[in-house]
């Protein structure tokens, strides 16, 4: 995980500079957010894909005009005067008509003008709940990242934005434990809330044959009795691209999966992000 950081600018300020990596346990009380940077051309299909699956893709800031990587609106999402998001993200995946082509640690010499950036909430936004409710996430107590599926879940189409489905994230708990899990999670509606499915049956019912190969993250460990817990997760917007493929003209951006930025958002805030104020 590199260094630890107890507060959302620390975070911010190690992922400047390249000294930290997952970002699962970092900086607890504050928000995480996956990322897309599109040309603004695509900005508002995308804009609308968000709203449309608000489970999957909940909006939690966005660019306040082309061009910016300063300024996020709403302000109070990020509030420090020298944010840049093309160097407060850990990681970052550069995509080019839908395909990805390489990973970065800051995209400082491949941004442009036209660009607009959107943050996406992300599940890593109640780990910290879940903790202190005596339910540690199993990639926590590893070390290891978060595992993340593609799922059969489509997505409500917007503009370009046609034929994605849906990424999962999975934690293992006993059956036993699901109600608490769902209960603690369930506020937290900006940061995708409670499972969208569990057990062997839900996870046969998302079109996941085989847990021990996620598509992104690494394999986790089951105890005795544990059984996969599934969430929506914020790198479906990534599937989007590249279910776009060539319809999207210019670099697209994301960040690494399991390498997030932390927002100055914290979980008393949580009743404030509505994603159609944005």
């Amino acid at each position: 995980m590199g260094s630890i950081a107890t507060t959302s600018l620390e975070a911010r300020l190690l992922c400047r500079q390249n000294r930290l990596t997952n970002t699962s346990g970092v900086a607890p009380g504050y928000l995480q957010a996956n990322l897309l940077v599109l040309p603004a051309k695509h900005a508002s299909d995308f804009h609308n894909l968000c709203l449309r699956n608000p489970v999957a893709c909940p909006l939690l800031g966005m660019s306040s005009k082309p061009g910016d990587p300063h300024t996020i609106k709403p302000s109070a999402c990020i509030q420090s005067i020298d944010f840049d998001v093309r160097t407060d993200f850990p990681k970052y995946r550069v995509y080019k008509e839908g395909r990805y082509l390489s990973g970065h640690c800051n995209i400082l010499d491949l941004w442009k003008e036209e660009h607009v950036a959107f943050l996406i909430g992300c599940s890593f936004s109640f780990e910290d709940a879940l903790t202190a409710a005596g339910l540690q996430p199993r990639h926590q107590q590893t070390n290891s990242i978060v595992a993340m599926y593609k799922s059969n879940i489509p997505l409500l189409p917007a503009g370009i934005f046609t034929g994605g489905r849906c990424i999962v994230s999975m934690r293992p708990y006993r059956p036993e434990q699901i109600d608490r899990v769902r209960e603690v999670t369930r506020p937290y509606l900006s940061t995708h809330g409670e499972p969208v499915a569990w057990g062997w049956d839900g996870a046969k019912e998302l079109g996941i044959l085989d847990v021990d190969s996620p598509d992104f993250g690494d394999a986790q460990v089951f105890e005795d009795g544990d059984v996969p817990v599934f969430w929506a997760c914020g790198v479906t917007p990534q599937m989007a691209v590249e279910a776009a493929g060539d319809r999207i003209d210019g670099l697209v951006f994301a960040h690494e999966p399991g390498h997030m930025l932390v927002t100055d958002w914290t979980a008393a805030d949580l009743q404030k992000l509505q994603s159609n104020n944005l």
